[in-house]
């Protein structure tokens, strides 16, 4: 249940203190009508020539800065970050947990959790910098393992600075995720979303399952994100909804086959400010190439099953990526997390700036797909559109 702020915040001062038990702690976020300064610290003890300090690490999103401290210097120094309008705080000790996070109304949500006593590290290394810390109770209500969590981090680094891009002040951030499935990567951008970029954000998950809506809802309710909800509909069925309006950035990950055209062209259609698509199961293109009755180039390429499978998907992220670029969209493709983890781990990043194509560029994308004799089934979709400045 909320409380006050301020006795809560107070009872956070002596565990951050005790260099003898402190493991770590982090601060981040903001809240609702203020920005703290520095953007994110992190607390730890570390021992410095025979002596145990504090180590507080800070920074502006760009520049860490290193203070190690003791006595009246660290005391001052955890205070004035108490001060700060810090969204959350996370603070681990050696047998416990706690999260604290502030409300929209700038009361306090504690969660304390108990866990078996580990030994402090107070080796004088830098921890790395996750995006979300692995010890954040989301983690445990999702079931997440350590792949599962260097996924999300993964994940988090390329959503980031499109957030930060299209967020527009005066108006909550609106995320969609079309075809959410279990919204583990949902839930997590949801949360960084919350902590880093806009308390206020608004971020809906659609799955086509009305037990996974469910589930979702739940295990989101449990995890305390607020403003995260989920619905059960097609991407047919978003695509009129009334209360698909004003999204800034459409999230797909791992939509099959065609399902990542439908939410690409979704986005479009809504004139989405950021697009993140994770393509799945490349076989459209695929058949085609198998179906051609001959002409295309390099026909060695598409010959054999394996090989046609693979240029398949270069193909068709490369035409999908061609497709927004001619419809204002500024696109990367990358690889946002070694294969080892998952061999789906190409994502399109897009952020729309309504450029105009050059003839340049139409002309490639028309030799493209004249050439490998296909029809894109995102081109389809938005026929209308790309006949414009194909045709036009």
């Amino acid at each position: 249940m909320p409380e006050p702020l301020q006795p809560a915040l107070d009872r956070l001062r002596p565990l951050l203190l005790d260099t003898g038990g402190l493991v770590r702690a982090v601060a981040s976020g903001h809240r609702r009508s203020a920005r703290p300064d520095p953007q994110r610290a992190q607390l730890r003890p570390v021992d410095l020539r025979g002596e145990r300090h504090l180590q507080v690490t800070s920074t502006d999103g760009r520049i860490p800065v290193v203070r190690n401290l003791t006595g009246a210097d660290a005391e001052s120094m955890v205070g004035d970050l108490l001060a700060q309008p810090f969204g959350n705080w996370h603070v681990e000790t050696r047998d416990s947990v706690v999260q604290l996070r502030v409300t929209k109304r700038g009361e306090a949500q504690v969660h304390t959790s108990e866990q078996t006593a580990e030994p402090v590290d107070t080796t004088h290394d830098r921890a790395k910098n996750h995006l979300i810390d692995p010890a954040d109770p989301l983690f445990t209500v999702l079931g997440a393992d350590a792949a599962k969590r260097r996924q999300v981090d993964a994940f988090l680094r390329q959503l980031a600075p499109i957030a930060r891009k299209v967020k527009q002040e005066g108006r909550p951030l609106r995320v969609v995720d079309l075809g959410c499935g279990n919204a583990y990567l949902t839930m997590a951008a949801h949360r960084y979303l919350a902590s880093e970029i806009d308390p206020d954000v608004q971020t809906l998950g659609v799955d086509i399952r009305p037990e996974m809506a469910e589930r979702n809802a739940r295990v989101a309710a449990e995890a305390g994100l607020e403003g995260l909800g989920f619905k059960a509909a097609s991407i047919e069925e978003a695509a009129v909804d009334p209360e698909f309006t004003g999204v800034d950035i459409v999230l797909a990950l791992h939509a099959c086959d065609t399902a990542t055209d439908d939410s690409l062209a979704l986005a479009v259609r809504w004139q989405a400010r950021g697009v993140l698509a994770a393509p799945c199961c490349h076989q459209d293109i695929q058949r085609q190439l198998a179906d051609a009755q001959g002409g295309i180039p390099f026909a060695g390429l598409t010959r054999h099953a394996i090989l046609r499978e693979r240029f398949a998907d270069v193909l068709t992220d490369t035409v999908r990526a061609d497709l927004l670029r001619l419809l204002g969209y500024r696109v990367e493709v990358v690889e946002f997390i070694d294969s080892r983890h998952t061999p789906r781990n190409a994502l399109i990043r897009a952020v729309r700036t309504g450029t105009a194509p050059t003839a340049r560029r139409v002309a490639e994308y028309t030799e493209l797909v004249s050439a490998w004799q296909v029809q894109p089934a995102l081109a389809e979709r938005l026929r209308p559109e790309v006949d414009a400045v194909t045709l036009g």
